[in-house]
């Protein structure tokens, strides 16, 4: 492949390879042709040209196949306009003369059309410049065109197109001539060549000024006739052809007027001309006379589905602004259409007319208008609607009789009502709450009008009403109650009249069942409400028989719509349904025999009438309660169900007698029956199996039923992937719900809501806008199948066999069309049967069942009908599934192979071939291995067989069913097939669609096989990735858009699997071009790939977007809507259009890709997306007051520029302007966005630092900071929150909550001391006040209250004047709360309104912990008055508008009476609601503080989010009041009947607090441990720190701790769930609250013990030596039993903090073989803190034991605290003391100096540890190369704590000794001089101990040492600071052992320290030249020796006098140090300088 990349062709390297592989290889040089001629060098071109221009030549004779043909042309033509143009001519003549040859053998023929695809070409780029050549090719491609077969007429047409389109109105010469001779090609029956036809005519039409005037009509008769017998493609290119024609006659385009007068249609001939095609066909006028009178003759069906595509291609290309102006118009004639009675002629006919005329309103409605555009429709609708009314109200009310015609125009006007209210209720569904002013403006009175239609005569007018007023509240849910109050009033006035009944009725049912998508639901109340009109109904059904009907009917809806509201609410109802449903079915089978006796029709039809609503009603309970349905519940439901089963045989003989109208109402018992039991487990019904099944195969065998009615599922049970061969990919385009109609099956397509009216309340199917339930005949049948399929896995064997006989023998039975109907049916069964088994993983059944299934599937496997071969082979791999014996499949596999092998026909090589795919589908790649080989031989054969494209096409999608199920065992196979796969692409016509599509399919399999091996270099690979990458591209270049997305799903494989090998430079342009195609899959395959591409490498996919801008602005033929937003811009705009919901996810998935990868670095730019989007506001009544000038302005601007635009007709700017503003659910997503930039900003701080962003920008202007933009996000946001949509309220508000929480604490550089958000207060306080006004739904009040609180909290606003505008928003929902349970008009259910209060509780709480805590922080540093929570300080000159320190305390402390109360309330009910399902019996009865016992599962989900703030606040407030000592006493009588009612003694009420104290407490515990018990991980991290916040300061308070104290087992509950949590949560902040609690849990047991001591101690003074003792954990044994003791506890949490932070801590880590020993190192800062907490906790616990309990912990203890030494002790750079050093050496002090060592008994073991411990830290602190950086200080500091308090078990243990005084040694002389001075410290210390015994060997050991170097200083004197005071701390040790030695050794020590000092002394001469530190320490002796003369005078003499130099010396230092310095010296003096402080002070004194 690489060879063929050459400019010429390389000729040889073909001349090389195979015959096969040459046209690969030509294919690849032309496709790298076309790349590179576009960039080539013009020179090296022209010098090539003519080799060029041979070599392409060449290969127009060699038979070039369809892609090649295309590439050649396309090359050449590019050549020539490149290069010379000399030869052009003689080229085009010799493509002429191919095209004039007589040769006609289908060998030619490719030649032929190469050459006619040339002149396509040529014309097409070069056009003018051919100059006046045209004539004669026009006319040469005309007479071939008479003469050619269908490809050439196709391949010609195309030609002409291009020919046109390249010379513009030049051509208009000929223009007649190609109409004339193209016209008669419309109606071809080569579907392809009528898509050419269209297409050329299209291209016509833009210079061919007739077409849309004289020979309009004529164009329009062509084009009904053209529809006829269609296929999709052909209905969809004549569409628009037959659409632009009619547009262009209207609004003709400006230069073709500009040439001829012309005169223009009128709207009203255009539209009469469109409606002939609707309401006639193609019949034309001429069939007219008596047949037209007598209505004769219906519209073929394709016709009036193309027109109607047609009518929207009409309007959409007239654009938005027209159809603004002239939608009434368009309304009028659209409703005309339908209430036409040629468009009604059957009932079905009359559906598919409504479908059409909704698809033509919904698709240009809702598409080309903006949401104000869409509201003024919405009236125009409303005016239609009621005008519509008033006529059938005059026709009712006319009792003369005088309207004789009146009749049928009330039976039209019905399907006028359906389909004006369908598309309002779309319309106002759509629009969401932006649809309110349509709702409450009066003028309009739509809520009116729709109401009216209620009482419509027509069932289905009033249904449609129904669903209007559903889609009205599901819209606005606010309106859902009072709706449904409006109707059950209605009812209840107008009983009498049985339209009013069943209207009213209808619109309740479909309230209700709208129910489930308002978030905010109904109040309770209303199911009561419901069930007592429904209960009144039937009852008083009996009553009047005009009525008995309607009341009944009416009744059992009502109560089916009721269950959709789910348990909780159907539980209060349950005894009473059940009771109802008892009495409509006959008691026992004496009864029911007795009942067929009796009755006449009339009773009969009720009754069946009856039956059927209560099983619709049971059904629908089953189906959502299924919670409720126990298995006594289920029992009971059997009585009715088995007697309606034992009633369906007496059915026949009733409708004998009373005659065939009864058979409808039969039917629908039937269907309900079904429905029901299919829900139903299959054991429940078993004992009457029998009798079911024999109904279940009646029904679909149509045994009793005389119409062919077939089944609707067989297309559902067939595999989703076989669509290709039945044409069901029709599914999935945007004209899905019209072209519904066209498909094979019965009534396909003609979903009506009045075929069964329950369907008004059940969800909407996936993907429909309106649910549409099949006619009755068809349902029935649906059912059955599908109840076939769950009763067919649990029958016997014998059953089955007898079953399977028996559709055999009904197959046989019947002859022709009937017998299809039958096989379908059949078929669909088999299916669901088959199916059923593999879900029930149970098997066929014995040999015999099997044989008689084999028969009957493989019968079918050569049916003619290709959806019965599609069932059959389906069956059979579900066959091979549920057999599962490898001897059955092998049978199976072999009778197919044998028959492929020897079959010629098409049938059965098409079947059979199916038959192995899936049979290797359903058995997969490892079952069917053996037979993969032979398949695919044969399969590849097939494939070859040019004669027949459908066995073709089969045969290839068997190869990719068997390419995809084999996985990686199909390997082998690769090459070959991938070899056919290019063969069949580069010859196989391209009007072959479904082959190239099933080309595409095994592409894409061949690839996953192969997968990441994609990726390698080998030749083979290489080969194999470059075969893929031009079979993709031969299919991009195919015209078909399936095809084309079949390419865009291979490259996004192969891109999955060899990114690098995949040119995004080439597919994103692409890509981008598809996004505006009118093909949905299209669309839908560019998205999902862009998608992909975006998460890798969005960068890339945007830049290649925009440089694609870029050249389409040169070059207009791509219409691309790319502008300076690129692609992203283009995605939103998408959003608006389109509907698919697919389709919509994955855009807001790409969307959100490049958004993660790009919004940063382009910030402005994805902020101004977001903003623009945002900004697009329906001004209705808009809250936004600064945008309402602009607007005015440009509406203006509009109306001038319109009257322009006028006469421009389609001028260009409507494309430029975006189509749409971005409607309401677009905006939310911007929201979202927005939203997610902010979090994407937090990892660079410099987003959120206004200074530092302001730097930044100035070094690289381009950089982009989020602070710079904070005004816009504001300002978003504030558009957001005050919109008209509720949904994106709530995304403002959150985006307002986030950036409150980003920006709190961004300072405002220009005025230190304040922050950024300042400026903002009153936007925020704008965007919140409209939240909290009566009319705001529930949850958005309640994020509203979340974002108050967030922002009183944050400390933005200094001023508490400024703070009081939000602050009293939450004080008036405070007030509404206290307010009481029933607010004043309940709209929603009773859980909104807990919603709201808590929020409003969660609000206050959140403050209240935020003021709480300014205040303590103010109370710990009072100095300075405190702003905020953050650190920032006023300065203090800014007078009165400090806060003072209790600032927003202030604001609170009024509401905290009320607010504890409440709050206290709320968690009592948040406690009761956390209880397991098992104590649901202790709940109250009738709800708690904030909820009902109703909506009690609703509830607990409010509750979860917010009780954790309110714990925190509760216990702020618990502990700051004393647990509420003061409000108690008013409170107790009142609150809960606790106390005894009696007067209340002082002493009751102490008591009464402690219980209170008591109550609370359990309370506040209770909580917090079942929510740390097991915190569910989707708990946010807030609440966990939350609630352990609370416990903390619960603790801190004394009441708490006496409580927790004396129940030792809570403490240690608590303790245990505490060290569970620590287990699953990771965060520092977490794991350092915890240890908090335990360290506060801790404290509270010791002062309990010392309070417990005291008492004792007081009681008993004799023998309180022992009753202390025992006192404490361990009692006189020491055991500390696990579970109850709390030492035990608090240690088994220590130790895993200290493990989980220290893993070296733990002993058998080092043990373990693989144990690497670690360095130390430091521990990030929170570590360290926790490990220091953990240890001060640990030297706590000893002080809770008995001496004995706390000689068990203390080795533990010990061993603990001196390994955290170790780990610890690590030198820092400023040689300051780690928290966990500090920490364990004070621990170790603690424990040292604890009472214990002064208990006798205890004596030995005490001294056993303090020397083992002592010995460990000498271990620890020994000298080691793998440990450089210990601190060897701290290890000395623990030595000397060690010496100092524990001296008198240390003494004499000579071991020890020799080690300290290694230590020291090594200290003293190691190389730090911070180390020396410490040490000469701590030898102090040790050197003065009180015990002499200790201290004196120190003394004899190490003086010695210090002297010496003390000495050394002389030669060496200090260069630094430091070692200049480890001088100084040395002497000072000195002169603090001279005093401590007797007099009489005085004068030795002195010798010792006096010289030294004089040593140090300077020369006089020297001292002026000496350094800094030199001549300090010159100073420090002098100052020294002048102190020590006069305290030792005589031995001082003695010194001085025995060495006269040191004498010399001293004098001379001390003249020369008066001289210098007289005055200071004589200061000096006067006040002896103390220096005996030590300079370095430790942090932590532990001395």
């Amino acid at each position: 492949m690489e060879l063929a990349h050459s400019l010429l062709l390389n000729e040889e390297a073909l001349a090389q390879i195979t015959e096969a592989k040459r046209p690969v290889f030509i294919f690849e040089w032309l496709r790298f042709l076309d790349k590179v001629l576009v960039a080539a060098n013009k020179v090296d071109v022209k010098e090539k040209q003519k080799k060029l221009v041979e070599q392409l030549t060449g290969l127009i004779s060699s038979a070039p196949g369809p892609p090649t043909r295309k590439l050649l042309a396309k090359n050449l033509a590019t050549l020539y306009s490149i290069g010379d143009t000399f030869t052009v001519f003689q080229t085009l003549d010799k493509c002429n003369e191919i095209i004039k040859s007589k040769d006609d053998t289908p060998a030619y023929l490719p030649t032929k059309l190469a050459a006619v695809a040339c002149v396509g070409a040529f014309y097409e780029k070069m056009g003018r410049m051919l100059g006046s050549s045209f004539p004669d090719t026009i006319n040469n491609l005309l007479k071939a065109l008479k003469s050619a077969e269908s490809q050439g007429r196709g391949e010609i047409l195309l030609s002409l197109q291009k020919v046109l389109r390249g010379l513009g109105g030049a051509a208009a010469s000929c223009h007649r001539d190609i109409y004339k001779n193209a016209r008669s090609l419309l109606t071809d029956r080569s579907m392809a060549v009528r898509c050419a036809v269209a297409k050329c005519l299209l291209e016509l039409q833009n210079e061919a000024v007739f077409m849309w005037t004289t020979e309009l009509e004529n164009v329009a008769t062509l084009c009904f006739k053209a529809l006829e017998g269609s296929n999709y493609g052909v209905r969809v290119a004549v569409a628009k052809l037959l659409g632009t024609v009619m547009a262009t006659a209207l609004m003709p385009k400006q230069a073709a007027v500009m040439r001829q007068n012309v005169k223009r249609a009128t709207l009203e001939e255009v539209l009469e001309l469109m409606a002939t095609g609707f309401l006639r066909g193609g019949s034309g006028f001429l069939k007219s006379g008596g047949e037209m009178l007598k209505g004769g003759g219906s519209v073929s069906r394709e016709v009036r589905v193309g027109v109607t595509e047609a009518y929207v291609v009409f309007v959409t290309t007239l654009g938005g602004q027209w159809l603004e102006r002239n939608f009434a118009t368009f309304l009028s004639h659209v409703l005309d259409l339908v209430s036409h009675p040629r468009a009604t002629q059957t009932h079905v006919e009359a559906v598919y007319s409504r479908r059409c005329v909704s698809f033509m309103l919904r698709a240009t409605l809702g598409g080309l208008l903006g949401e104000k555009a869409q509201i003024a429709a919405g009236k125009e609708i409303c005016q239609a609607i009621s005008k519509q009314m008033r006529a059938v109200e005059a026709v009712v009310n006319d009792i003369s009789g005088e309207n004789k015609g009146g009749a049928a125009d009330v039976s039209s006007s019905q399907h006028v009502m359906v389909c004006a209210l369908k598309e309002l209720g779309s319309l106002v569904q759509s629009l969401s709450a932006t649809a309110s002013p349509l709702i409450q403006e009066p003028s309009i009175g739509l809520l009116e009008t729709v109401t009216s239609v209620l009482l419509h005569p027509s069932m289905a007018a009033r249904l449609a009403a129904a669903w209007c007023l559903r889609c009205v509240a599901v819209a606005l849910p606010y309106q859902l109650t009072p709706l449904l109050d409006r109707c059950a009033e209605r009812i209840n006035n107008l009983k009498s009249s049985p339209e009013a009944v069943s209207g009213y009725s209808f619109a309740m049912a479909a309230l209700l069942g709208g129910v489930h998508q308002c978030p905010l639901g109904i109040p309770h109340s209303k199911g009561k409400l419901v069930v007592s009109i429904a209960e009144d109904l039937l009852r008083t059904a009996a009553q009047n028989s005009r009525l008995s009907l309607q009341r009944t009917q009416a009744g059992w809806l009502l109560l089916g719509a009721l269950m959709t509201l789910g348990p909780s609410l159907v539980r209060y109802h349950l005894p009473k349904m059940l009771l109802l449903w008892r009495n409509v079915f006959p008691r026992s089978q004496k009864e029911l025999e007795a009942e067929k006796a009796r009755g006449d029709a009339f009773t009969w039809q009720v009754t069946l009438e009856g039956r059927a609503g209560a099983l619709c009603a049971m059904r629908s309970f089953v189906a959502h309660c299924p919670e409720l349905l126990t298995e006594d519940v289920i029992r009971r439901l059997m009585t009715p169900i088995e007697c309606a089963m034992t009633m369906m045989s007496h059915v026949p003989a009733i409708i004998k007698v009373h005659g065939a109208h009864l058979k409808a109402s039969a039917a629908m018992v039937r269907l309900r029956l079904y429905d029901i039991l299919a829900l139903l487990p299959p054991k429940t019904y078993e004992g009457s199996f029998n009798a079911l099944l024999r109904e279940l195969v009646a029904e679909f065998t149509l045994t009793d039923n005389s119409a062919n009615t077939t089944t609707s599922l067989l297309r559902s049970l067939c595999h989703y992937d076989d669509s290709v061969l039945m044409g069901s990919w029709l599914q999935e385009t945007d004209h899905k719900c019209i072209e519904d109609q066209l498909q094979p099956n019965s009534a396909s397509g003609s979903g009506a809501l009045e075929h069964d009216p329950s369907s008004i309340y059940l969800r909407v199917p996936v993907g429909e806008a309106i649910p549409g339930p099949l006619p009755l005949g068809v349902s029935v049948i649906d059912a059955s199948v599908a109840l076939f399929g769950v009763v067919f896995p649990h029958v016997s064997s014998k059953h089955r066999l007898q079953m399977l006989d028996h559709f055999a023998e009904c197959i046989k039975q019947a002859k022709g069309v009937r017998q299809q109907a039958v096989q379908l049916n059949i078929f669909t069964a088999v299916l669901s049967a088959l199916k059923g088994l593999a879900e029930n993983k149970s098997t066929l059944g014995p040999e015999e069942v099997r044989k008689s299934a084999l028969a009957l599937v493989m019968g079918a496997l050569d049916n003619p009908n290709p959806i019965l071969r599609c069932a059959a082979g389906e069956a059979l791999g579900r066959m091979a599934q549920v057999v599962g014996e490898a001897t059955f499949i092998a049978r199976m596999a072999q009778t197919s192979f044998d028959k492929l092998k020897s079959a010629r026909d098409v049938v059965s090589r098409t079947g059979h071939s199916l038959a192995l795919g899936c049979l290797h589908r359903y058995v997969g790649g490892i079952g069917s291995g053996q037979h993969l080989k032979t398949s695919v031989s044969i399969l590849l054969a097939l494939a070859q067989d040019g004669s027949s494209h459908e066995v073709q096409t089969w045969a290839l999608h068997s190869l990719a069913l068997i390419v995809d199920s084999s996985g990686p065992m199909y390997r082998g196979y690769v090459e070959p097939t991938l070899s056919l796969v290019l063969t069949l692409l580069l010859t196989v016509p391209p009007s072959h669609i479904e082959v190239h599509q099933c080309l595409g399919r095994c592409l894409g399999a061949l690839i996953t096989t192969v997968g990441p091996e994609l990726q390698g270099n080998g030749a083979t690979i290489s080969t194999i990735r470059s075969s893929c990458l031009v079979g993709c591209a031969i299919m991009q270049d195919h015209s078909d858009s399936l095809v084309q997305a079949a390419a865009i799903s291979c490259l996004q494989q192969l891109h999955m699997f060899a990114p690098r090998h995949v040119n995004l430079s080439s597919l994103v342009p692409c890509l981008c071009v598809h996004l505006c195609s009118s093909h949905l899959l299209l669309r839908r395959a560019a998205v999902a790939c862009l998608r992909q591409l975006a998460q890798r490498e969005a960068a890339e996919v945007c830049e290649y977007a925009m440089s694609l801008a870029k050249r389409a602005g040169d070059n207009t033929t791509v219409n691309l809507n790319i502008t300076e937003t690129g692609l992203e811009g283009v995605l939103f705009g998408m959003l608006d259009r389109e509907t698919d919901r697919k389709l919509c996810s994955d855009i807001h998935d790409t969307l959100g890709h490049m958004l993660s990868s790009l919004a940063v670095e382009k910030l402005s730019h994805w902020l101004k997306l977001c903003k623009d989007v945002l900004a697009a506001t329906t001004d209705v009544g808009a809250p936004v007051v600064f945008e309402v000038e602009k607007d005015e302005e440009d509406s203006e601007k509009k109306d001038e520029m319109d009257d322009d635009s006028m006469f421009t007709g389609l001028g260009e700017d409507d494309k430029s302007k975006p189509s749409v503003a971005p409607r309401w659910v677009t905006r939310v997503f911007a929201a979202d966005c927005l939203c997610r930039i902010i979090l994407l900003c937090e990892n660079d701080k410099a987003h959120f630092d206004l200074a530092a962003a302001r730097s930044a920008q100035a070094k690289n202007p381009k950089g982009d900071q989020l602070v710079l933009h904070l005004s816009d996000l504001i300002r978003m946001a504030f558009m957001a929150a005050t919109d008209h949509s509720n949904q994106l309220r709530m995304a403002g508000l959150q985006a307002l909550e986030d950036i409150i929480k980003k920006f709190a604490s961004v300072p405002e550089p220009e005025f230190p001391g304040h922050v950024i958000l300042e400026q903002y207060q009153a936007n925020v306080g704008a965007a919140l006040r409209p939240a909290f006004s009566p009319d705001t739904p529930s949850d958005i009040t309640a994020k509203a209250c979340q974002v108050c609180s967030t922002w009183i909290g944050s400390g933005v606003v200094s001023d508490l004047n400024d703070l009081r505008r939000v602050h009293n928003l939450l004080v008036s929902s405070l007030d509404k709360v206290q307010a009481g349970k029933g607010s004043s008009s309940q709209l929603y259910s009773e859980s909104a309104t807990t919603m709201e209060k808590l929020a409003v509780l969660k609000a206050w709480a959140e403050v209240y912990v935020v003021a709480m805590k300014i205040k303590k922080d103010a109370e710990s540093k009072p100095a300075k008055p405190v702003r905020s929570v953050d650190d920032e300080e006023d300065d203090d000159d800014l007078g009165a508008n400090v806060l003072p320190p209790d600032s927003l305390i202030t604001l609170v402390q009024p509401e905290l009476p009320a607010l504890s109360r409440l709050w206290l309330a709320m968690l009592r009910d948040y406690a009761l609601l956390t209880l397991p399902a098992e104590f649901s019996s202790q709940l109250p009865p009738d709800g708690g503080a904030f909820y009902t016992p109703e909506t009690i599962d609703t509830a607990r989900i409010h509750y979860r989010s917010s009780w954790a703030p309110v714990l925190h606040a509760v216990a702020l407030w618990l502990s700051s009041t004393g647990f509420g000592a003061g409000e108690e006493k008013e409170e107790v009588p009142s609150s809960l009947s606790r106390t005894p009612a009696i007067p209340q003694a002082p002493s009751s009420t102490t008591k009464t607090f402690e219980e209170s104290v008591k109550d609370r407490m359990h309370l506040m515990l209770g909580v917090s441990i079942e929510f740390l018990c097991f915190p569910r991980p989707e708990e946010p991290m807030e609440h966990v720190m939350s609630c352990l916040h609370a416990l903390f300061t619960l603790l801190e308070s004394p009441s708490a701790k006496i409580h927790i104290a004396e129940d030792q087992l809570l403490a240690v509950e608590l303790l245990n769930v505490l060290h569970r949590l620590l287990l699953t949560r990771d965060p520092p902040a977490v794991q350092l609250q915890v240890t908090a609690v335990v360290q506060e849990t801790i404290r509270a047991a010791q002062d309990h013990l010392q309070r417990q001591k005291a008492s004792k101690g007081k009681g008993e003074e004799e023998g309180e030596k022992d009753s202390q003792r025992s006192l404490g954990e361990g009692g006189d044994t020491g055991e500390l039993v696990p579970g109850k003791s709390l030492v035990f506890a608090a240690m088994e949490l220590l130790v895993f903090v200290l493990v989980r932070h220290l893993p070296q801590l733990n002993a058998r880590v080092k043990e373990s073989p693989s144990h690497v020993p670690l360095r130390p190192q430091r521990l990030p800062e929170e570590s360290a803190r926790l490990v220091a907490n953990t240890v001060s906790i640990l030297a706590e616990l000893p002080s809770l034991c008995s001496p004995a309990g706390s000689m068990t912990i203390l080795p533990t203890v010990l061993f603990l605290i001196t390994g955290v030494l170790r780990e610890a002790a690590v030198k820092t750079a400023d040689n300051s003391v780690p928290v966990t050093v500090s920490a364990a050496l004070q621990g170790i002090k603690t424990i040292i100096t604890s009472p214990l060592a002064r208990v006798e008994s205890m004596q030995t073991q005490w001294t056993g540890l303090v020397r083992s411990s002592l010995a460990s830290v000498l271990e620890h602190s020994q000298p080691d190369e793998s440990r450089p950086d210990m601190d060897q200080v701290s290890m000395l500091t623990a030595i000397t704590l060690f010496l100092l308090s524990a001296s008198n078990e240390l003494v004499g243990v000579t071991v020890l000794q020799k080690g300290c005084m290694d230590r020291f040694r090594n200290a003293l002389n190691f190389s730090d001089p911070w180390v020396q001075a410490r040490c000469y410290q701590l030898l102090l210390s040790v050197f003065q101990h009180s015990s002499r015994t200790l201290s004196t060997p120190y003394i004899h050991a190490l003086a010695p040492v210090m002297v010496e170097k003390l000495k050394a200083v002389e030669c060496s004197r200090p260069g630094t600071a430091a070692e200049l005071q480890a001088v100084q701390e040395g002497i000072r040790v000195l002169e603090n052992l001279v005093g401590m030695g007797e007099e009489q050794n005085r004068v030795q020590l002195l010798t010792l320290l006096v010289p030294t000092l004089i040593s140090y002394l300077l020369d006089e001469n020297a001292i002026s030249s000496a350094p800094q530190v030199s001549r300090a320490l010159h100073d420090f002796a002098l100052q020294n020796l002048m102190r020590i003369g006069p305290l030792y005078p005589a031995a001082f003499k003695i010194v001085i006098g025995a060495a006269p130099e040191l004498k010399i010396r001293l004098e001379s230092a001390i003249r020369a140090n008066q001289a210098s310095n007289r005055a200071k010296a004589a200061a000096r003096l006067a006040q002896p300088t103390v220096q005996a402080a030590p300079t370095i002070k430790l942090k932590t004194s532990f001395f």
